[in-house]
């Protein structure tokens, strides 16, 4: 499809753009926690379910991070090829599984520490805590106020 004259594909595709300049910093902080921490001396006496939560911080990070920058990556190898509509949605797509998984990092990050202080009752507690909180805030609130305003999300 071609862009509307009007500059709308890009705008929208800037916006895009810049969301994930936001999102990048944070998740690139995580993926450096988490790449660190497997060589702390201490790394080696945690339980088996540390391992696998750690385990999935790790992975659901990376992943996070590899759908977070493929817009980027797509828009410089599509570059000037009059395909923006292509890039918004493909960029779109990809920017909601990111965050699904860095949500899931996250999580998985306040589950791991949670439980390797207060034990994994109080853990899980606040993993879940959070874990609600992102999905109101980052997922329900704005699906809500898309069907009030008689909208489609995403």
């Amino acid at each position: 499809m071609s862009d509307d004259g009007g500059g709308r594909l890009d705008r929208e595709l800037d916006e895009l753009l810049q969301e994930l300049r936001v999102l990048l910093p944070g998740i690139q902080v995580l993926f450096a926690f988490l790449l660190a921490v497997p060589f702390a001396q201490r790394f080696r006496v945690i339980s088996d379910f540390e391992e696998t939560t750690y385990f999935v911080a790790f992975v659901a990070t990376a992943l996070a991070s590899v759908l977070l920058m493929g817009p980027g990556v797509q828009h410089r190898l599509r570059w000037r090829q009059r395909d923006k509509e292509y890039l918004l949605r493909a960029g779109n797509r990809l920017a909601l599984a990111g965050t699904l998984l860095l949500g899931v990092a996250i999580d998985a990050v306040v589950l791991l520490v949670g439980e390797y202080l207060y034990g994994l009752g109080a853990g899980a507690l606040v993993a879940g805590v959070v874990g609600a909180a992102m999905v109101v805030v980052w997922w329900l609130w704005p699906m809500v106020h898309a069907m009030r305003e008689g909208s489609r999300p995403g």
